[in-house]
């Protein structure tokens, strides 16, 4: 059995993505974005589930803007254009859930320059069944 107490194991990573557990159909991802740091717009052809666990920010999901902070869910639908930024002090801490998996599996991202270079060489790729 994987358990997790989930808003503790996010609120403790420094990195800008982690992957903590993939299955088949599923992925789950913490991420903690610095103050004035943002996820990046981008668009998945996964649906994506994003829960807040401390910090605010600002969610834009196909041009719908709004805040966002501790105990708030976002779900962007598959071919979703997106972004999350943080416009706070302090870190924006969230846990993300993909369906199916978005990236490899144990992938740990210190920084979003880091992960971005690792999905441009193409090495970020989830597991193929």
């Amino acid at each position: 059995m994987e358990h997790f107490t989930i808003a503790t194991v996010a609120e403790q990573s420094p990195d800008f993505r982690r992957v903590l557990w993939t299955g088949k159909h599923t992925q789950l991802v913490i991420m903690t974005i610095p103050p004035g740091g943002e996820i990046g717009e981008e668009v998945h052809e996964v649906d994506q589930i994003l829960t807040f666990v401390s910090g605010v920010g600002q969610a834009v999901v196909s041009g719908q803007t709004r805040k966002v902070a501790a105990g708030d869910l976002v779900v962007v639908p598959a071919g979703r254009k997106h972004n999350f930024t943080n416009g706070g002090p302090n870190p924006l801490v969230l846990y993300t859930v993909y369906g199916p998996p978005e990236h490899a599996d144990q992938a740990i991202h210190k920084t979003k320059e880091e992960a971005d270079r690792l999905e441009e060489q193409g090495k970020d790729e989830p597991p193929q069944d």
